[in-house]
């Protein structure tokens, strides 16, 4: 038997829609894979914060990711899983990808001939899918190898981050469903908008691999998604004016949002801004939980092995 813990993370970081994001550390999903004699993939059990997940494995991220590597695997065996949500659906944390990480890193230790983390991606994104009927690798990509990830289609690339840069993440008692924060980006798009979100990314890029923060807070702004997804968060022109005014590099929407993530220089300034946006996000009438974390934080990983 064994439990794996995989992270929260921030999706997008602003200037890379499906592209990048990186993990929190603290706050994640727990599975725990069982092997047994029935053939396929079994959901036992749901709990924490979470429960209304369905048991079906075609449309559990968990089932899903797991089947899929059970296939790929071609495992003698099959394997019951339990889910503790630590993440909430539709909180712009990575719920989804979450419960499909740590799903395919328990199983994968059953394995007699383990994948690497980069092999898990694919599995992971399969049951992604199943939560979104989309393959974005954003939150699935840094969960599986920690810190700031480059995912594409095919590949991770980790990014080095300047030494010491944390992150704020707050979390309002609200929800933004991914579909509904997709169909809002639908219409028409200014070629020039593209250009000015494509200078921002390679600032941020840049900026991490030249560990020059002047870069990064030049580019750590949305132009393309932001405007767009900003009316589903209630108080988010506040929130994230008060992240800035606690002189954070940038601050935007975590993945779909509801949650808003701001990038700071260090620990002290990052539990700063958590508490001004809390109490913006407390203006609009919302309540709210606040994160902090290195934003190279750890991977999934097994935490217990029986």
């Amino acid at each position: 038997m064994v439990t794996a813990f995989a992270p929260a993370s921030v999706g997008n970081v602003a200037v890379g829609f499906d592209l990048l994001g990186h993990v929190i550390a603290g706050v994640g999903d727990r599975v725990t894979a069982r092997p047994c004699a029935r053939p396929g993939v079994h959901i036992t059990s749901v709990r924490g914060v979470e429960t209304r997940i369905p048991h079906e494995v075609e449309r559990n991220t968990a089932g899903a990711a797991a089947r899929s590597l059970l296939l790929r695997a071609q495992a003698p065996f099959g394997v019951e899983l339990e889910l503790d949500k630590g993440i909430a659906l539709g909180s712009g944390m990575g719920g989804s990808a979450a419960s499909a990480v740590a799903a395919v890193v328990a199983v994968n230790a059953l394995l007699a001939q383990p994948l690497s983390a980069h092999e898990l991606y694919v599995h992971a994104l399969d049951g992604e899918e199943a939560a979104t009927g989309a393959r974005p690798g954003d939150n699935v990509g840094p969960m599986l190898l920690g810190g700031l990830v480059l995912a594409t289609r095919e590949r991770l690339v980790r990014i080095p981050v300047p030494e010491g840069l944390w992150c704020a993440l707050v979390h309002p008692h609200c929800v933004v469903e991914t579909k509904a924060a997709r169909e809002v980006l639908r219409g028409a798009y200014a070629l020039s908008e593209f250009v000015a979100q494509s200078e921002h990314l390679a600032l941020v890029l840049a900026g991490c691999h030249q560990n020059d923060r002047s870069l990064v807070r030049a580019g750590l702004a949305d132009v393309l998604i932001e405007p767009r997804r900003a009316a589903l968060v209630p108080g988010f022109a506040a929130v994230k004016g008060a992240a800035l005014d606690c002189g954070a590099l940038g601050a935007s929407i975590s993945g779909a949002g509801p949650s808003v993530f701001a990038w700071c220089d260090d620990e002290l300034q990052a539990q700063r801004c958590a508490r001004a946006m809390q109490t913006a996000f407390a203006g609009a009438g919302l309540g709210s939980d606040a994160y902090t974390s290195p934003v190279a934080a750890p991977a999934a990983h097994v935490v217990a092995y029986t």
